[in-house]
């Protein structure tokens, strides 16, 4: 059964990583890279304190930062080095035809770093929101930071599945523990 998983996994990889252009390389790399969506992050912090007060705020922005800190040490310590699945750009079966751009710093893949990080930050901060209009954007959002770890060749999609649930259930389970501490005054 574990076989058959991950052989449908590499093949959907195949394909999904199979679709690309010299536009896109460009676009996907640029998702991917560590300071693109500072911006993102500064307006969302913005309306954070805009909407909640100094106290309140500053408590919301140290959540955010602890949800997406325990994602990604959690992702490379509790997953990637003790699956230790290689990456499809490393691994010898097919990495002569996984399109990449750049490679990675690390060998092993599960769970995506990018796919935790990204959809910590999506829930804890669609959580804080509860606006529908904002919920589909930064879905919309993750997804697409996720979807550019395929395209560059560096995660399967149980990878960025993996790492889109661990960083959600860690969001989540943060937020419910604060907001009865937080928001209740």
């Amino acid at each position: 059964m574990l076989n058959q998983i991950i052989t449908t996994d590499t093949d959907l990889f195949l394909f999904l990583n199979n679709i690309h252009n010299s536009f896109f390389d460009i676009i996907m790399k640029f998702a991917s890279a560590k300071f693109t969506w500072i911006p993102l992050y500064l307006l969302v912090l913005f309306f954070i304190f805009k909407k909640h007060k100094l106290k309140i705020g500053s408590l919301i922005f140290i959540l955010i930062i602890i949800s997406i800190t325990i994602a990604d040490q959690s992702s490379v310590h509790i997953f990637k080095n003790v699956f230790l699945r290689l990456r499809p750009c490393f691994n010898p079966e097919i990495k002569n035809i996984v399109h990449t751009i750049s490679l990675p710093g690390g060998k092993y893949g599960f769970v995506s770093s990018h796919a935790a990080n990204s959809f910590a930050f999506a829930i804890f901060s669609l959580l804080i929101f509860k606006n529908k209009n904002y919920t589909i954007f930064i879905l919309i959002w993750a997804f697409f930071v996720s979807y550019s770890r395929i395209y560059l060749g560096v995660h399967y999609p149980l990878d960025i599945l993996g790492g889109a649930l661990l960083g959600s259930l860690i969001s989540l389970s943060i937020y419910q523990l604060s907001k009865k501490f937080i928001f209740s005054s």
